[in-house]
């Protein structure tokens, strides 16, 4: 692109703002106001820049945190710095992209995501559990799946937005790759009723743990 400074970045991005994707990110409790796929399409002009990442980042604009986070290099950031980038997210989708693109790739996600775990704040200890759904699906070996399953069925019916959202995603993580564990998993799903009346659009998985574990073992099949 012809401007890849921050000032030329930053004027892509208000070019690209669309007030009616706010207004409806706002009902969710999102602020960012491009098209996602824009957003993207921009980040594969600018490539890998991770200074860019760093300006983009420390404006505090979701739009800027977002276009950051696609053309950082997960290397580029030690510890504490993600683990300060995490409590400045704010909005979910930065967390969920923050997440998804820089901190699984991280050699810090494992050690991230035990102290994440134990963190008083809910939001924070979300992203504990967001990495520990990677974990199930990816690499369980060495995880107390059982124990996961004790604090799930005490914690979550009482747990903050984000972090029950988090809890029941490992549920239901947990029952869909461990035939042993489904039982017990559905159970725990049915007893606590979690998003049980949550509105589901037509032709997707109700995020009701029991509906999500049949539906998902049933495509595998």
């Amino acid at each position: 692109m012809a401007d890849a400074t921050l000032p030329g970045v930053l004027a892509r991005l208000e070019e690209l703002d669309d007030p009616r994707i706010r207004a409806v990110n706002e009902s969710h409790g999102d602020d960012h106001s491009v098209n996602l796929g824009k957003l993207r399409a921009l980040a594969k002009e600018l490539k890998a820049q991770p200074d860019l990442a760093r300006e983009l980042w420390r404006t505090g604009d979701t739009n800027a945190r977002l276009l950051a986070l696609l053309v950082a290099r997960p290397k580029q950031f030690d510890r504490d710095d993600l683990d300060t980038m995490l409590r400045e997210a704010v909005k979910p989708k930065v967390q969920d992209w923050l997440i998804t693109n820089i901190v699984k790739k991280s050699r810090y996600a494992e050690e991230l995501r035990v102290a994440w775990l134990e963190d008083p704040d809910p939001v924070v200890a979300s992203a504990g559990w967001a990495l520990t759904v990677d974990r199930v699906a990816k690499k369980p070996d060495g995880l107390d799946l059982p124990g996961l399953l004790d604090v799930i069925e005490a914690e979550m019916k009482a747990a903050p937005e984000r972090l029950q959202w988090a809890m029941n995603h490992c549920l239901a993580q947990i029952g869909i790759e461990n035939p042993d564990l489904r039982a017990r998993a559905i159970g725990i799903g049915e007893r606590l009723g979690v998003l049980k009346d949550y509105p589901t659009p037509p032709n997707c998985t109700s995020p009701y743990a029991p509906v999500w574990i049949a539906e998902m073992v049933k495509r595998q099949a």
